[in-house]
């Protein structure tokens, strides 16, 4: 039987992780960190979870996404551990509506990138003091440039594969 409980310290990872890659798109105040347990799953880290558009509508809510952690994930490094959490970021589109976007753009190549560029915000020293309230609105969109197909020095290496793992 799987078993929850939130995971404050990767909701602090994941909203440091939206502010330095300039993920405005994402409302932190929308997305929730939680850890699974007692998964039968022998491949999958972590997974994005969201109610659809029909119960959205239904339910008179807005786009909520839930992120899950699985066992294995406490196990990693934290460089692996951080671009797991920038994996099953990348699978929240920019409209923020309940959909996904697949492994033909959430590929390890594309997390790489994203990834480089994290490692070198923090390095810049940007975003201390992060929290889940901060406005990410303020910030530019990185990720609409990408989601458009700009092609730019800026976002060349981001390509669409298929398959990295499954999550």
């Amino acid at each position: 039987m799987m078993k929850y409980e939130d995971a404050p310290d990767l909701q602090e990872r994941m909203a440091e992780i939206i502010v330095l890659l300039e993920m405005s798109h994402i409302d932190l105040n929308r997305v929730k960190c939680l850890r699974g347990f007692g998964s039968k799953s022998k491949r999958t880290i972590a997974r994005c979870h969201t109610l659809g558009k029909l119960m959205q509508r239904a339910m008179g809510v807005q786009a909520w996404y839930a992120i899950e952690f699985l066992e294995r994930f406490d196990k990693m490094s934290k460089v692996e551990q951080d671009k797991v959490i920038i994996h099953e970021l990348m699978h929240i589109p920019k409209a923020f509506g309940g959909g996904f976007r697949h492994h033909d753009f959430v590929c390890e190549a594309n997390v790489d990138v994203f990834h480089q560029k994290f490692e070198e915000a923090k390095v810049n020293g940007l975003g201390s003091g992060v929290d889940s309230e901060v406005e990410v609105e303020k910030l530019s969109d990185f990720t609409s440039e990408i989601s458009r197909g700009k092609e730019d020095s800026e976002f060349k290496g981001l390509k669409e594969t298929k398959h990295w793992w499954q999550g």
